[in-house]
């Protein structure tokens, strides 16, 4: 489906500014009479103003997947109107990141007008908003049973929610995340501000704890090999939205911004054993990052490299789309077919189950950060769900996000966390 004008309405909330918070996002046809999307997402504790950005870069990124070209933006934010508008200056450094990733997903359409418009005429979006929220309470409430009813589990032992500036106004994943990512978030969270008086040592005990436990819902024996998958940071042909396979684009600006805050985060949760990364230099940059910050050498591994879309490298979606259109077609729900010149999800999961096979192998029982692209990232979380190849089609990682896989000795398996960009 393509459509070229849209409006795109969004809401963004908190209980307690900053409390728990969520967002809403409705795209409607240009006459405002059809929902063609609707996007919303719990973002744990954070403030209004980063929840009412992250509702606007979710409803842009839904009408770029539609193929809309002109984009009609209403808001009940004053706020985010007048910064994306330009006429005022973004000055908390917790929305500086947030705005420039607005902005550059509108730099992708023709054109994108921006009009502030009453709460009560931004219903739609200020009712998701509030649906999101309410998410966010229930998985808090399920993660108070589990701690009541896991042995040997304490309150103590579960991550705080306390906002950490920045790294709290990044929710985990816009657009098409995971719809449970807020509470596979807790399991591996991101950077949180201390509190007066907080012991160091006591966090990164606490954090190891948090690390090696195993889940409650399987029936998997034995510690984990546990892998952290972390997506690359941006590159310009991710701004552009191009197949971007065996080419070597390097990391933005932004990119390495995205490199560097994701390194921290992980070097807080310590506990880490190995990195390992696909030979592509914006997956080794990123590798690099997190690497040094936790006293690490970087290994290679070529079977971590992204699908080789041969002829349409470098293409739009529309762009291959239009210039394989029965093949495209076919190829978005047949995992054996390769792009003209390329390679086949089909033989990319064949490789990155090796990989899989060899990491536990040397690294049983460890935690390790794996990182690498989209399908390959999405090939280890199929394997561990353990589920069909509807999965590549249907799940969105956003750059630089981390998802979490565990394999068990006993061949068992388990996901975490999936498209978790709290720290950004």
């Amino acid at each position: 489906m393509s459509v070229r004008e849209v409006i795109v309405e969004a809401d963004g909330g908190s209980r307690g500014n900053p409390g728990p918070a969520g967002y809403g996002a409705v795209v409607f046809d240009a006459d405002r009479v059809a929902v063609l999307a609707e996007r919303k997402e719990a973002l744990g504790v954070t403030t209004n103003n980063v929840a009412e950005y992250r509702g606007l870069i979710a409803g842009l990124e839904a009408a770029a997947e539609l193929g809309a070209r002109v984009v009609a933006v209403r808001m009940d934010s004053k706020l985010v109107v007048e910064q994306m508008s330009g006429r005022w200056k973004v000055k908390h450094a917790s929305m500086v990141p947030l705005a420039d990733r607005a902005r550059r997903l509108a730099a992708g359409f023709d054109q994108v007008s921006y009009r502030w418009i009453p709460r009560a005429e931004n219903s739609h979006a200020d009712r998701l908003a509030n649906e999101a929220m309410d998410d966010g309470a229930l998985i808090d409430e399920v993660h108070e049973a589990v701690a009541a009813t896991s042995p040997g589990s304490t309150a103590a032992q579960r991550p705080s929610t306390t906002p950490s500036g920045a790294g709290a106004g990044a929710g985990a994943g816009a657009g098409a995340g995971a719809a449970d990512t807020d509470l596979a978030r807790r399991e591996v969270p991101g950077v949180t501000a201390g509190s007066a008086g907080a012991d160091p040592a006591a966090d990164s005990r606490s954090a190891a704890t948090r690390l090696s436990g195993s889940p409650g819902w399987t029936g998997a024996t034995g510690r984990p090999t546990r892998f952290l998958l972390l997506r690359h940071g941006q590159t310009e042909l991710s701004v552009q939205r191009r197949y971007s396979g065996r080419g070597n684009p390097p990391l933005t600006a932004v990119g390495r911004e995205q490199a560097a805050r994701a390194a921290k985060m992980l070097a807080a949760k310590g506990d880490i054993s190995a990195v390992v990364t696909s030979p592509l230099g914006r997956a080794r940059e990123t590798a690099e990052a997190t690497a040094a910050a936790l006293g690490l050498e970087v290994r290679v591994i070529e079977g971590l490299t992204e699908t080789d879309f041969g002829e349409w490298e470098g293409l739009t979606f529309r762009e291959a789309a239009e210039r394989d259109p029965d093949l495209h077609a076919r190829w978005l729900g047949d995992p054996s077919l390769p792009a003209p010149g390329g390679e086949s999800f089909d033989e990319v999961r064949e490789r990155v189950e090796n990989v899989r096979r060899d990491l536990v192998a040397r690294y049983p029982g460890a935690n390790i950060v794996v990182v690498s692209h989209v399908t390959p990232i999405k090939t280890l979380l199929q394997l561990a769900l353990g589920v069909g190849p509807s999965l590549l089609y249907r799940l969105h990682l956003d750059l630089a996000s981390l998802s979490l896989a565990e394999f068990y000795p006993d061949g068992g398996s388990s996901v975490r966390l999936v498209n978790d960009t709290s720290y950004l």
